[in-house]
């Protein structure tokens, strides 16, 4: 397989990395030195859902499966990007927006939201952003996708009181995607993705490196 264009998907990892508000702040520090110890090693705290980043089941049910519990499969797969970069503050993405690319989306595909709201971090609108809603979260799991992703922090609304997407995808044994970025960069058709996440075990969710590659 010869892969002609890499697209990085994930945002930079530091202190400064955008959080869901309460979540642990990241704290990277300088363990050892090369001068002193002989070897330069750093230490990384950062919450499950630090920076971009994949929730299991777990995420939304003590019965769910946990990110360990996760086959690789899942995370690692031919993707159709939506465009949605219209989308306003706390609009819900809705069945009207996703129907074009209906006959995009078959069993197994990727779905990646792309709002382009990434780029309005630093700003409290950052946090209202669009979000998607409970009818399309089913009919994408009718469809057969396993994974959505979306780059904004929450595929439901933040803030909010219902979560109807993190509901269904935690019931039904399938994955999400968020704090993802740079979806507006994919500029070819023919999209693969790979999102792996750290095996940690008993845990809700994980870092992860998004890529999308262009076969």
């Amino acid at each position: 397989m010869k892969v002609k264009k890499f697209v990085d998907l994930s945002w930079d990892l530091t202190e400064q990395t955008p959080i869901y508000p309460g979540d642990p702040e990241p704290k990277i520090t300088v363990a050892t030195t090369l001068e002193n110890e002989g070897y330069n090693l750093s230490g990384v705290y950062v919450g499950t859902q630090t920076g971009t980043h994949v929730d299991a089941p777990y995420h939304f049910s003590n019965k769910g499966a946990t990110i360990d519990e996760m086959e690789l499969d899942f995370f690692f797969g031919e993707a159709v990007v939506v465009r949605v970069t219209d989308k306003k503050a706390q609009e819900k993405i809705t069945m009207e927006d996703v129907m074009p690319y209906d006959a995009k989306i078959k069993e197994g595909t990727i779905v990646l939201f792309n709002t382009n709201w990434y780029k309005k971090v630093g700003t409290e609108e950052f946090f209202e952003h669009p979000y998607v809603s409970g009818e399309v979260a089913e009919y994408l799991v009718e469809k057969g996708v396993r994974f959505l992703c979306i780059d904004t922090i929450n595929a439901d609304q933040t803030g909010g009181t219902e979560f109807p997407v993190h509901d269904l995808f935690s019931e039904k044994r399938l994955m999400i995607g968020e704090n993802m970025a740079y979806f507006d960069k994919i500029d070819f058709e023919n999209v693969l993705v790979a999102a792996f996440p750290l095996k940690i075990v008993g845990t809700d969710g994980s870092p992860v490196r998004a890529v999308a590659m262009e076969l």
